[in-house]
């Protein structure tokens, strides 16, 4: 039996469909959505307060009170963001001087003209505490939430007939993600693998040259992306996964303007959001969960993968320089390379998706392994 998530759990990493499903109904039940203009908020002592968000019972009724709710990282980026402050500056005054972090964000807000609405999205606190303010962003946000995002997907799924296997899902302040891959579509990859080995189990790639077909499937409920079907193949040898960012299929988070207050989504409806979520799935499973589709990748991986690496260290440092890598990530993925036993291009790519899998930031980790093709262009260009 899955146990009930905590009120303030707002991410997990690597966890199966049950508990991101709990998770996310969990969270389902706390949120609040408020269309508020400039002078419905304010800073105090580092959170935001928004007039007439939290309702209390009195002896004459229910009355509406100011709602207290606490920014994450990802709701004061999109602060300073609408209100142009500089991030790192505000961030600096939330850690050293929160009376100045306050004085900023009043002092724009004070500046921002009045009929100027923004769209709040939170959590309600437990109890007597602080809600969470997740995200600041423009009333003509479309919310799209996790929840309908994969329950659409999945019967996109179903309806393609397609077996799937749920290899693990992710959920941060910013997206979730869902991988899935179906046992059903795979490939032989030898020539690809045959002179590698998992870094995790010694596992040899060419005793092992299974590729899977599959996808992941992400959205934002936070402004920080579409949702979107991405395909992405799996090694069997390793579980290493690459995602395929040029084929994916979105649906841009984009909508009329939000009338003022508290929105009440469920009195709205989302089926025609869901019916499009669903019909992608569906065209997207048939289009990439397929041998076809697959062999096409593995392909045109294999026509730079063998290429050798002589200097791998200076290598690795050029390809982590061009992408963007931090010095603890470069010298993981050298870590990986070496262990990886494959010293060509090919090492470089499966290098950095097996050094994906093991962070523990999943957002960090969904961008490194979206690179891992341009590494291996990069590497096999010396």
């Amino acid at each position: 039996m899955t146990t009930p998530a905590p009120a303030d759990v707002l991410t997990t990493r690597h966890a199966d469909l049950k508990d991101l499903v709990t998770l996310l109904r969990d969270q389902q039940g706390r949120k609040v959505d408020v269309v508020a203009p400039p002078t419905a908020l304010r800073a105090e002592r580092g959170r935001l307060i928004i007039s007439g968000t939290e309702p209390i019972l009195t002896p004459t009724g229910v009355t509406s009170t100011d709602g207290v709710y606490r920014p994450t990282a990802t709701c004061e980026k999109g602060i300073a963001e609408k209100l142009k402050i500089n991030l790192p500056y505000l961030r600096k005054c939330r850690e050293e001087a929160i009376d100045l972090w306050d004085v900023n964000v009043n002092g724009w807000l004070d500046r921002v003209p009045h009929d100027h609405r923004f769209l709040i999205r939170g959590f309600r606190g437990s109890g007597a505490g602080p809600g969470i303010a997740r995200a600041l962003l423009s009333d003509s946000y479309k919310r799209v939430d996790h929840l309908d995002v994969l329950t659409a997907a999945l019967d996109g799924v179903e309806q393609a007939g397609v077996p799937i296997t749920i290899q693990g899902c992710d959920l941060t302040e910013q997206r979730m993600y869902v991988r899935v891959y179906s046992p059903a579509v795979q490939v032989l990859a030898p020539k690809l693998l045959e002179g590698y080995r998992s870094p995790f189990t010694g596992a040899e790639g060419a005793a092992n040259p299974v590729v899977w077909g599959g996808f992941v499937i992400t959205n934002s409920e936070t402004g920080c992306g579409a949702a979107a079907i991405t395909p992405r193949i799996v090694f069997q040898v390793c579980d290493n996964g690459h995602t395929i960012t040029a084929d994916s299929h979105r649906a841009v988070h984009l909508g009329g303007k939000l009338d003022e207050g508290v929105i009440d989504w469920s009195g709205q409806t989302h089926q025609k959001n869901l019916e499009l979520i669903t019909a992608k799935t569906t065209d997207a499973v048939r289009r990439f969960l397929t041998p076809a589709y697959v062999q096409k990748i593995v392909t045109t991986m294999e026509a730079r993968a063998g290429v050798p690496i002589v200097r791998p260290a200076e290598t690795i440092h050029l390809v982590s320089q061009q992408l963007r890598f931090s010095d603890q990530q470069q010298d993981a993925i050298l870590g990986h390379f070496i262990k990886g036993g494959d010293l060509t291009a090919g090492g470089v790519m499966h290098a950095v998706t097996s050094v994906a899998q093991t962070l523990t930031d999943a957002d960090t980790a969904h961008e490194m392994e979206s690179r891992a093709l341009q590494a291996l262009q990069l590497a096999a260009r010396g």
